[in-house]
């Protein structure tokens, strides 16, 4: 899974500067796909192509990974609203809002048959 906030930022980063995936593709040297899978989190940029999407922005690599960026292009000064996980059976990292976090805990603490209706809420 992606980090949740770069995910943000570069759809965010790619609408303020007007570019399309097209054209982001094309300078990165990579398909509009390819670039696709970066905003919906299917798959993760490496190191290289993290250093060439900061310079394009003009920004640092911390900025462009862990801040975040409205979507006016601005960067926010905070860290991330996210706390980092880990899928223990793929060693995925993944980060959770604290939404997220304070429902896995009432989750956990639920008994059986609250979860089994949650889960049927939830559409597993």
């Amino acid at each position: 899974m992606s980090n949740i906030q770069l995910v943000e930022n570069l759809c965010n980063l790619r609408k303020a500067k007007g570019y399309t995936q097209e054209a982001l593709g094309r300078k990165l040297n990579i398909s509009r796909q390819a670039y696709s899978n970066y905003e919906t989190s299917k798959r993760t940029p490496d190191l290289d192509l993290l250093i060439k999407l900061s310079q394009i922005y003009n920004i640092t690599l911390d900025q462009l990974v862990n801040q975040p960026i409205s979507a006016k292009g601005i960067i926010l000064e905070q860290k991330g609203p996210y706390t980092p996980g880990m899928e223990i059976e793929t060693a995925d990292m993944f980060y959770l809002t604290a939404d997220e976090v304070n429902f896995i805990k009432r989750y956990r603490r639920t008994d059986h048959e609250c979860k089994i209706i949650i889960d049927k809420l939830l559409d597993r």
